[in-house]
């Protein structure tokens, strides 16, 4: 689940993304199927901005459950957007969705949104004020009272609790099969390129950045994820 940095997201570790992880798919698919059950009271033809969409494993969920939805998917690499829009032409929705390679800050101007997904995302924005700066950006992208569905890896590493739950986490890598190098690697990463971080604290930024308060709904492993609406102008 956690993702590896844009510079090694090439054709080829794109077309292995989906199987790599692929043990992991019931943290996946619980998050998705409370993130459709969050927004289930929007319009049938709602528009739904994909942040950071991968290779569009929230994209097709969603838009499997609700056929009248349209999304935007936006990914920096080239090659997972290549990817999330084989998997939408496969499943025959491309037509209900566009794509575009890139940040929030080149994507062009458009109606608001219903809502934007921020799936495993925020957390590579390590510093404070441009992660705040980030779900702000996604604040001007969403109408008032429309909805931010966010998840990240979170928790309070100084507690020993969560230095066990660290442990668990890691041990989840074994079992899906990445090498012992792979992990230690992991090990590292965690705190210098991946942020791993309170979730009070992620709610703050979230709550200052032109959204409510969120709403926890989900914790799997260290995968928590929040729901919050965007406050009116």
């Amino acid at each position: 689940m956690s993702t590896p940095s844009l510079t090694s997201f090439g054709p080829e570790q794109a077309a292995a993304y989906d199987e790599r992880f692929a043990k992991f798919a019931p943290l996946r698919d619980a998050l998705h199927l409370l993130a459709g059950t969050v927004l289930a009271r929007l319009p049938e033809d709602a528009r739904i901005l994909c942040v950071g969409a991968g290779t569009g494993a929230e994209l097709l969920a969603l838009g499997s459950r609700f056929p009248g939805w349209r999304f935007t998917a936006v990914e920096p690499s080239g090659a997972m957007l290549d990817r999330c829009r084989l998997k939408a032409e496969m499943a025959g929705m491309a037509e209900r969705c566009e794509f575009h390679t890139g940040y929030l800050d080149s994507l062009p101007e458009g109606e608001p949104y219903h809502a934007a997904t921020s799936i495993l995302v925020s957390q590579f924005v390590l510093d404070e004020e441009m992660r705040r700066g980030f779900f702000r950006e996604i604040a001007g992208r969403v109408m008032p009272g429309g909805y931010l569905l966010n998840a990240d890896l979170s928790t309070d590493l100084a507690s020993p609790l969560s230095a066990e739950l660290f442990e668990v986490w890691l041990r989840l890598f074994e079992y899906a099969d990445f090498t012992p190098e792979a992990i230690e690697g992991l090990r590292t990463a965690y705190g210098t390129d991946v942020a791993i971080t309170p979730p009070e604290k992620i709610e703050a930024i979230i709550a200052s950045a032109g959204f409510g308060t969120p709403t926890a709904f989900l914790q799997t492993g260290l995968i928590r994820a929040w729901f919050a609406t965007r406050g009116a102008d």
